[in-house]
């Protein structure tokens, strides 16, 4: 039998291209989408939409009734450079929209969570290269605190509770279809739009800043994979160590050239390059491929050739 889904977040930048491909998988009646506002998108317009709060636990709860839901995604959050200009904000909705689909997990209410980590998670005691599924863990950001302490959180209700709770660390996240949300890693989406409209970016961070990457389409994958995968396969219940490539801006610049010959990029780090220095370069993610047979698809080569094209069409 098909799962009933709700996604919390449906209108972000994850949130979107998920939604899209879980109808397509579970059928479209089978996937609410659900976001803070209407928005006119894509998500709004092709299947069953609701206008829900995160922080509101009555409206979680009077949908995931109403739609006898049993799956939920919960990918509303505030990424890590907007965090910073909004702390007690960005604590809030990270932390109590996860203590809500928990809690209905809890109340046996819904069956199974998808909740997104991230590599903010790690900061600059971490090992910096391969960085290994267990480490050091001080996080320097409020999106990075809120992020661990939510895998504590999911660990806690799995461990007392029984709460089948999965998660992944997403690395820097690239797409062709939406715009960048407000994540330091977002100048590898920006990038290739400036490149095809423009020939030329200033980047926000240093030239040698490598960061680990992955192209959307493998992120989604992974995401739906891990909430497939049966649950005694599940060995993690904090979040898995996940990942595909690592670049830096002038790895990623080189590459658009061969497409662009004449592009050109300047470097004019600000305050993300703080942020930026306190992540891991590469990432072990041996857990998640040997527990549930995660792989990747796309490497920097093949990610820009089809960014390229995906927005040459647009």
């Amino acid at each position: 039998m098909n799962p009933k889904i709700l996604i919390i977040g449906a209108c972000g930048q994850i949130g979107t291209e998920l939604t899209h491909k879980l109808r397509a998988i579970y059928g479209t009646e089978n996937v609410i989408a659900s976001d803070i506002r209407k928005m006119n998108t894509d998500v709004v317009h092709s299947g069953p939409f609701e206008v829900v709060n995160a922080l509101d636990f009555n409206q979680i709860e009077h949908l995931v009734e109403v739609h006898q839901i049993t799956d939920v995604y919960l990918m509303a959050a505030l990424l890590s450079a907007t965090a910073e200009k909004n702390p007690a904000f960005a604590w809030d909705l990270n932390m109590n929209s996860l203590f809500h689909v928990l809690n209905l997990a809890k109340a046996k209410k819904i069956k199974k969570i998808f909740w997104p980590s991230s590599i903010a998670v790690f900061g600059p005691t971490t090992p910096k290269e391969n960085t290994p599924q267990y480490t050091i863990m001080e996080p320097s950001t409020v999106y990075g605190i809120s992020k661990q302490a939510g895998e504590r959180w999911c660990e806690y209700y799995h461990h007392i509770f029984g709460v089948d709770v999965r998660s992944i660390r997403y690395p820097g996240l690239i797409s062709w279809s939406t715009p960048p949300g407000g994540g330091t890693t977002d100048y590898a989406v920006d990038i290739y739009h400036k490149a095809l409209e423009q020939s030329k970016y200033e980047c926000f961070l240093s030239a040698e800043t490598k960061m680990p990457m992955m192209y959307m389409d493998d992120a989604i994958r992974a995401t739906i994979q891990i909430m497939q995968a049966d649950a005694e396969k599940i060995k993690i219940h904090s979040s898995y160590n996940l990942a595909a490539m690592s670049f830096t801006p002038t790895q990623i610049a080189t590459e658009i050239k061969k497409h662009i010959p004449d592009f050109e990029i300047t470097y004019q780090p600000d305050f993300r390059q703080q942020i930026a220095d306190s992540w891991p370069a590469s990432i072990d993610d041996t857990s998640a491929r040997e527990d549930w047979g995660w792989k990747h698809e796309f490497d920097l080569g093949s990610m820009t050739q089809d960014m390229l094209l995906h927005l040459r069409e647009q």
